[in-house]
This record gives structure tokens, sequence and C-alpha cells, in this order.
């Protein structure tokens, strides 16, 4: 990030460490919770060198987010655990060490973005650790100048309360939060689960720029344009390193096991597998979809070359096509006349809507991020009613994009069980089953993993039997591979069912594989609605919206032409 971020003077960034030392290490280094019956980590060996930059991948509940607080102390310091082995950074033992030794050296950003923020404008938010590091008041006014340009923040935003903004815009306040400082290291859990394509790709470039100073420890489950700036791939599993390497080699040689396990790979890792059934791998691993269909041009290749790659790419793209269009679908579930939507306390987002929702039908709300997608699915859902203009409809149940909010019981068995009321008692054990939960049922809703607390709140919305319309918001957002398989399950159960469905998501990719029904946001309006596979493959139209085409248009597109 070389010229965008950096400390300016009269403030010397921290100094670096030296090329051939290690800015972290991990020895044998082992985390259990307290009443948990297994080491959430460990025992783990690991060097992170300067300059690097490493993707740590794993399952949800694999303890990728506790290995990275380990790293910076907050646990235990933070949060209870009993920690075995030795962490050091930048040459120094963590456990004789306080959190805060680390601060502008270290930037983290956590997983929830809410963990990051206080509450304040968005300017106070971002000069936050500049102003616990001393910096002068005049540096401070540039770098927060420079940091939300960065990360794609409109000026007009200084002055707005952190608590006002959508889910997608507390994330990038929080990104430029933890950018500004300029540390040495970086270390970012999930930083591009909430953010539209758009923001991902910026957010991407930003941490793919290469400083020999800087070294970048990210965990994310977006890897599509993030991969390529990867230079080690880390997978874990059950707290436990299984598998290490460049992400080229890394993703050809575990395709399988990463399947197995319900982790992701970057979309072009299942095009290769497929290839190499038939016998036409390139020779360095893809780590994109061009990369691995350029040497595949229909018009040069032998009729019988062509053959077999049009079945790999046929298999491939099965995982990925869209839904047929329904016909028929029910009757209105929820319908919004000349609506104005605004969130709570918040600003008119959304006007003069005119959007009606039917039974059976699966709808997905895109756009930007700050578009007013989770207003429209509050109003929808009759959580947040119109300033202007009519609903019609029952209430609906929600999914919020932060899943804490939903919890109230002291267990997930309890939760469950009171989404589930009045539906029999075989039900909650039934969904607890379905939704990877059992295991966990006698836990706190709070002590899960991200993941697993998305899918806790995702389970508590398909237990209640009684709503005809179900509103998603960021359904996918920390789910493992497996997760969102369940989540695309969940939703296809309740359109047969007979329930409406709306699915606010910046998954380009799975809303063009789940959604029948497209409805973009932008400029405080509906810019269109109608069938998604045409309406995602709408390039022009997708801009003005500040999204991008499903990254699997490339292996479509190839299929046309190979006829």
């Amino acid at each position: 990030m070389t010229g965008v971020l950096r400390q300016p003077e009269p403030a010397a960034p921290p100094a670096a460490p030296a090329a051939d030392c290690e800015v972290a290490r991990f020895e044998d280094f082992a985390v259990r919770y307290p009443y948990a019956g297994a080491r959430a980590v460990g025992p783990v060996d690991l060097a992170l060198r300067p300059g690097e930059h490493v993707l740590l991948l794993g399952a949800s509940g694999s303890g990728k987010s506790t290995l990275l607080l380990g790293l910076t102390g907050l646990v235990p310091a933070s949060i209870p655990a009993t920690v075995e082995g030795r962490v050091e950074l930048f040459g120094v033992d963590v456990a004789g060490s306080r959190p805060s030794d680390g601060a502008g050296r270290v930037a983290q950003f956590f997983q929830d973005a809410d963990q990051t923020l206080c509450g304040m404008r968005v300017v106070d938010e971002i000069a936050f650790a500049a102003e616990n590091l001393a910096w002068p008041e005049t540096a401070i006014h540039a770098a927060v100048d420079r940091a939300m340009a960065a990360v794609g923040l409109p000026a007009s935003f200084r002055n707005r309360r952190s608590a006002t903004l959508s889910g997608g815009e507390k994330q990038l306040v929080a990104l430029a939060a933890t950018l500004m400082p300029d540390a040495p290291l970086i270390v970012c859990d999930e930083p591009a689960a909430s953010l539209s394509p758009a923001a991902a790709s910026r957010l991407h470039a930003l941490l793919g720029r290469r400083r020999p100073d800087r070294t970048v420890l990210v965990v994310d489950h977006r890897l599509d344009g993030l991969v390529e700036a990867i230079d080690r791939v880390i997978v874990l599993d059950e707290g436990r390193v299984i598998a290490e390497g460049e992400p080229r080699s890394l993703f050809r040689d575990h395709h399988a096991t990463l399947e197995r396990l319900g982790i992701w790979s970057p979309l072009a890792s299942g095009l290769d597998a497929e290839l190499t059934r038939q016998g036409l791998a390139p020779e360095v691993a893809p780590l994109s979809l061009e990369e691995a269909l350029t040497p595949l041009d229909p018009a040069l290749l032998a009729p019988e070359k062509l053959a077999r790659a049009r079945e790999a790419v046929a298999a491939f793209v099965t995982r990925h096509q869209p839904p047929a269009v329904g016909e028929g679908e029910g009757d209105i579930v929820a319908a919004l006349d000349g609506a104005s939507c605004a969130p709570f306390l918040g600003p008119v987002v959304l006007e003069r809507v005119d959007l009606t929702i039917r039974a059976g039908e699966v709808v997905g709300l895109l756009g930007a991020n700050g578009a007013g997608k989770s207003t429209l699915g509050f109003v929808l859902a009759g959580l947040l009613r119109p300033k202007a203009g009519r609903r019609s409809g029952a209430t609906g149940v929600v999914s919020f994009q932060n899943p804490e909010v939903q919890f109230t019981a002291g267990t997930v068995a309890e939760e469950v069980e009171r989404a589930a009321a009045g539906g029999g008692d075989a039900i909650p054990a039934a969904i607890l089953a379905e939704w990877g939960l059992s295991a966990l049922a006698a836990r706190h809703p709070f002590e899960l993993s991200q993941g697993e607390k998305r899918r806790l709140a995702l389970a508590m919305v398909a237990a209640d039997r009684r709503a005809r319309l179900v509103v998603l918001d960021e359904p996918l957002a920390g789910l493992d591979r497996r997760g969102a398989a369940i989540v695309a399950a969940a939703i296809e159960a309740f359109r047969a069912e007979g329930r409406a469905v709306v699915v606010v998501t910046h998954d380009m990719d799975f809303a063009f594989s789940t959604c029948r029904r497209a409805v973009l946001l932008g400029d405080g309006r509906i810019l269109a609605d109608g069938p998604a596979a045409s309406l995602l493959r709408d390039e022009g139209l997708l801009a003005a919206a500040g999204l991008a085409p499903p990254r699997i248009l490339p292996a479509l597109d190839w299929l046309e032409r190979a006829g």
C-alpha cells in the first residue's frame, strides 16, 4: 500500500522487522476455552516472514479466528482461555506483553465490524488508533482522508454516525481504521464478508500491494480475486494445520480434501479438477476461470479434445446453473406501493418503491453497499414501516446480517426450540441435525464461531414454520462451503413449501445459482426487476448498480461457443 496509507510526517512509522527476521512465530501453540471438551486450536507451529501474504483457510469452527486472536494476545488477555505453547510477535513473547503493546505494529480487523467501532462519527472511528498513538492532529486529518479514499468511502460520510451505516458501510469504516496506522503486520478476519463485489475487489487490491516491510495474514471465504496476491495458504482442520503451500499447487493437490471438509477453494479449482479427470489439466494450476479456459479455444481444439473439454466444463457448471424461472407463482405474500424506505433512525434510502413478492418465489435483492437492500428486506417483512406509501401482507421472519441480534436463549438447542414453538417436539432435533448444530446443542450461542452463529440464526428461521415470507440478510457471510450448501438447500425447501424467500446478498454467483428473480437497487430506487439469469448477465446494468457479473460466466460463455 505504498503511498496510500503511509503515516505522514512528522511521526515516523513503526520500525519493521529486518528481512531475515520472523514477524511472528507459533510454537506448540494450543488454546482451550472454558468448559470446552476439546482444544479450539493446536498444537500449531507456524512462522510469518516479512513481506509475506498468507491466507488461512478452514471450515467454520476450525480455529481460524482463535489463532488470530492468540497472535495478538487477545486470547487469553481479553478472552478467557487456557493457552499452551509460545507465541512471539516481532521477537517478543506475547505472554509477557499486553495486547496494547503491539499498537502501531499490528493492525487487526475483527470478523464482526462492530467489535472495532464505538458508535462515534466515521472520522473519529478511523482516527481513533492514530490518536492513541499520539499522531499530530494535522497528520491525522490527512491520513483519515487517504484511508477513506483507499477503501472507497465518500467524503460525505466523515460526520455520519457509524451506528447509522449499513453492515457493509460499517465494514468499510472498520477497514479504513485498520489500515490507516500503516502497521507492518495486518491481520484481517473475513474482511470482505459483507462487501459488494466492487468494494471487495478494491480491498483485495489494497491487501495485495507488495511491500517488503508489510506482512498480511488474512482469513477469508471470498477467494476469487484474492488468491492471486497470496504467497502461502495454510489450512486448518479441528485446530491443526493439515496442509500448507503456495496457492496453485495447494488447491490442485488438496482439492478433494478441501471439498470433503467443506472448505472454500477458488472457483477455478473446481474446473481444474474436472479438466484433470478428462486429461486436460493445464501444466500450471489455474487461479481463475480465464486462466483455465484460455488454452481451450473451441476454434482450435481437435474434435476429440473439444468433446472432452465440453464434458469437463459442462460437469463444472452444473453446480452453478441458475434455477429455471418459476411458472405460475402463488398468491401475493408482501407488496409495496410507492414506498419510501429508511433504516431505523436513518435517512430515506429508497423512494417510490413498487414491489410484489409472491409465494414460491426466490428473489435476490442486489446492490452496492448502502443501496438499501437490508432496509428494503426489513420493510417487506414488516419490521420497518415505510416512511411514505403503503405495505401490505403478513409479517415475515428475518435472518439478520449480524446473527447475534437474534439470540436470546442460553443454549443453541433452546434458541431452536423457541423458534419452533408449537411445531412439535421432533422439529428442533431435526433442525439441529440439518444445520450441523447437534454437537453444539448445549453450547451458549455467543461461544460459537461466526460461521456457527450464522448457521444457528438461519436454523432459527427454518424452525419457524408459520411465516410465509422469509428474508435472509447476507446468509452466506462467514459460512464455509458446507454451510453455503445447506443454505441453498433450505432456500429450495422454503420455495417448495410455497413460502416466498427474499435473499439479500453480495455473492453474485450464489444469487445466480439460487434466485429465480433479481431486484437491482441503485441511486435510491429499483433499477431493474426480472429473471436473475438474464439480469445478472447484463454488464451495463450491473455496472450501474455497482455490481460485477457472476464469476461463473466465462465458463457458460465458453460452453455456448463450444456448441
